[in-house]
């Protein structure tokens, strides 16, 4: 609406009155009384920090700023469905061997419960001495009956309380740096956090929103623990006159192939388009990762 010239305020009564959830609709036209009070937009949104984030706030603020707030939203509206599309992907490729254990599981404990001991039954009428393989089969089956709940459990137990444990910043930062090393979990995790601070970077920066200020937000987006200090450090070394690139690449933690990307677009002064086009190709990475996971 705002690309096709419609005032604000107008593109917000619109919206208001769009085919949408009733919170949605209600948060929107708050916004439009804000607006029409005389309050700007990137100020109105403030006032919703659940539904608006920083990274959103500032690029509407500085697409207001320099007069192209049209671009600064549809830029954010590309962003967003990018971002909803890489999570999505994600989890529907995790949800799918999830069900294929969860199913196994439970198909080996039925049998375990309660057909393998009316097969035993039948071998002890035959007064015959069973295979190793049999005795080994009946005592976990005997083993699952008398101790399963117990082990289930226990099971629980331990994954809330690793659960408690990993709110502790120490133990998130071990943990995320061991994903970080496992052979195909890590590229998935380095590329998939790659790509969406990437793109939110381009997105910022395309907006308006300075250098500096667009790589403390991105560094938000990040949600491994050493990528995120990563993109911190990085951040501080280039207001030191360090090059982004370079900072990034002394982590480890960041594809090589987005490093040049990066680089490049410092080089050229076309940082924006190469951070899009870094983030275009890890999240190509990603769902060829997602297929090799799948198809494993």
């Amino acid at each position: 609406l705002a690309t096709a010239g419609l005032p604000l305020e107008e593109a917000l009564a619109a919206l208001s009155e769009a085919d949408a959830e009733p919170r949605t609709r209600a948060i929107v036209a708050q916004l439009r009384a804000r607006v029409t009070e005389g309050q700007s937009l990137a100020a109105a949104l403030g006032e919703f920090p659940d539904s608006f984030d920083a990274v959103f706030r500032a690029s509407v603020e500085a697409g207001e700023s320099s007069g192209r707030l049209d671009q600064a939203l549809t830029r954010l509206a590309d962003d967003t469905e990018s971002r909803e599309s890489l999570n999505r992907s994600v989890w529907m490729a995790l949800a799918y061997p999830l069900l294929l254990t969860v199913v196994a599981l439970s198909v080996v404990s039925g049998l375990l419960v309660y057909v393998v001991p009316q097969v035993v039954a039948v071998f002890q009428n035959l007064r015959q001495e069973l295979p190793l393989i049999t005795r080994m089969l009946i005592a976990i089956a005997d083993a699952v009956r008398g101790f399963g709940l117990l082990a289930a459990i226990i099971l629980l137990a331990g994954a809330a309380g690793f659960r408690i444990a990993l709110r502790g910043a120490a133990v998130r930062a071990a943990w995320d740096r061991l994903l970080l090393r496992l052979p195909l979990i890590g590229r998935l995790i380095r590329a998939t956090n790659t790509a969406r601070a990437a793109r939110t970077l381009s997105t910022l920066i395309a907006s308006g929103v300075p250098v500096l200020e667009a790589m403390q937000l991105s560094a938000g987006t990040v949600r491994n623990v050493p990528m995120h200090a990563a993109l911190k450090r990085a951040a501080v070394r280039v207001r030191e006159g360090g090059g982004f690139a370079r900072a990034l690449a002394e982590s480890g933690y960041f594809p090589p192939v987005a490093l040049r990307l990066i680089a490049s677009g410092e080089k050229s002064g076309r940082l924006d388009p190469m951070l899009e086009q870094a983030a275009r190709g890890q999240q190509r990475e990603v769902e060829n990762l997602l297929g090799a996971l799948t198809v494993s």
